[in-house]
C-alpha cells in the first residue's frame, strides 16, 4: 500500500504543474552600430541586454585588453557558448564602439 501511495505522488504533482509566463520589460538600450554587430547580437543577447555592456567602465587604458578580458570571463566563468572565431570580432566591436 505504501508503495502505491509513493507511486501516485509524482502524478498528483504533475497534474498541478502549470507553465509560468513572465511579461518582460521593454528594451531600454540597443547595441550601437559598428563592425561585427551581427556577431555580437548573435552571441551576447542570449544572456544579457545591451544595457549590461553600457554599464561597464569607460576609463580603461586599453579598451581592447579590457574587452578581451570581459569576453574571456563570459566564456570561462559564465559558460557563454562563443565560438573561438567570434571572440576577436566581438572584442573588435566592443573596443570600437564602447
Amino acid at each position: 500500500m505504501l508503495l502505491s501511495a509513493i507511486a501516485i505522488i509524482p502524478l498528483v504533482v504533475a497534474v498541478h504543474a502549470a507553465p509560468i509566463s513572465y511579461k518582460l520589460p521593454e528594451e531600454t538600450a540597443a547595441f550601437k552600430p559598428g563592425p561585427n554587430l551581427d556577431v555580437v547580437q548573435n552571441n551576447c543577447t542570449g544572456c544579457h541586454s545591451a544595457d549590461y555592456i553600457q554599464t561597464q567602465p569607460r576609463s580603461v587604458k586599453s579598451k581592447k585588453d579590457f574587452w578581451q578580458a570581459e569576453v574571456t570571463k563570459m566564456i570561462k566563468t559564465y559558460g557563454a557558448p562563443i565560438d573561438d572565431g567570434d571572440v576577436g570580432k566581438i572584442v573588435d566591436y566592443l573596443a570600437a564602439t564602447y
